[in-house]
């Protein structure tokens, strides 16, 4: 049962790939906001495994710090999936989830494929080539698809870590054309955030999981805090109006808990810098608690 596995907390301290720099600063504020004890409460037993930090100072460029950054994230994840323990990577702005979902589909590729679900306000695929900000975090998802800078695409070696028909985008409401055409071309299911409102994002979280699930050695979610509403998180660094709010986040989450083959969760782009009062820290423990033991510390 994925309850009896032990989660392993890893910072993923990366804001250089955005164009705030605030959320490197997240995964130690959520720790320091008692993220870890959180879960042990709900049942999980947590390790917090070593961080990794994305060090500019030692780079040619911002996308040469991001891609380094990526390929030890990798190696780290893939590390914690070989062990038998179920990931829960904090970010960080959301160029760490190439990290992420490498080093995790590098450790399910001898059994099969990944299947990925991916909240966000934003479509995140970009190229260097598409992109007016050449901010990394707007790459991750095309860079997983296998398109993009070739360091991030090929991360241990081979592109792809994604197929198309097993990643489904939930929540997007802010985004570039080049974006949508590349995901539309791809087949990538996305789920606009105007569907969302119309159908409810429980049912649309549900077939998600469904797609992602089909033929897949294993899953997980990627979650932006910006595809959160920002009533219920205003902490983040680029926030977008008329998001999904928090209860129905956590209402669908839960059902991830109690899978099997969900392998990992990621959770990207809080930004403390942001965060007064600490209202979207606990968001996002909420959110981490649901996901991973299914429910609001008893």
């Amino acid at each position: 049962m994925v309850r009896e596995r032990t989660v392993q907390l890893i910072s993923a301290e990366v804001g250089e790939g955005a164009g705030d720099g605030g959320c490197k600063w997240g995964a130690a504020a959520l720790r320091g906001q008692g993220l870890a004890d959180r879960l042990r409460l709900l049942g999980r037993q947590v390790v917090e495994g070593p961080g990794v930090a994305c060090d500019p100072v030692s780079a040619r460029n911002r996308l040469d710090a991001v891609e380094t950054f990526t390929e030890q994230l990798a190696a780290v994840v893939a590390q914690a999936m070989a062990a038998g323990r179920q990931p829960l990577v904090v970010g960080g702005d959301h160029s760490c989830a190439v990290g992420t979902w490498s080093g995790v589909a590098q450790a399910l590729r001898p059994r099969g494929a990944l299947g990925l679900v991916w909240v966000d306000a934003h479509l995140d695929a970009h190229t260097p080539q598409t992109s007016d900000s050449h901010a990394p975090h707007g790459m991750p998802l095309a860079a997983l698809l296998g398109h993009g800078s070739p360091r991030l695409a090929r991360v241990f070696g081979w592109a792809g870590k994604v197929a198309p028909h097993h990643a489904v985008v939930i929540g997007a409401r802010s985004y570039e054309p080049a974006e949508a055409v590349l995901l539309d071309q791809l087949g990538v299911r996305v789920i606009y955030m105007h569907e969302v409102q119309a159908r409810g994002f429980e049912a649309c979280f549900d077939e998600a999981r469904t797609l992602v699930r089909a033929a897949t050695a294993g899953w997980g979610v990627s979650f932006d805090v910006d595809g959160l509403d920002p009533q219920d998180a205003p902490g983040t660094g680029t926030p977008v109006e008329a998001g999904i709010r928090l209860r129905d986040a956590l209402a669908a989450l839960a059902a991830c808990q109690g899978d099997e083959r969900f392998v990992a969760f990621e959770l990207a782009e809080y930004n403390p810098l942001r965060d007064f009062g600490g209202r979207t820290a606990q968001a996002a423990i909420a959110l981490v608690g649901a996901a991973l033991a299914g429910g609001p510390a008893r």
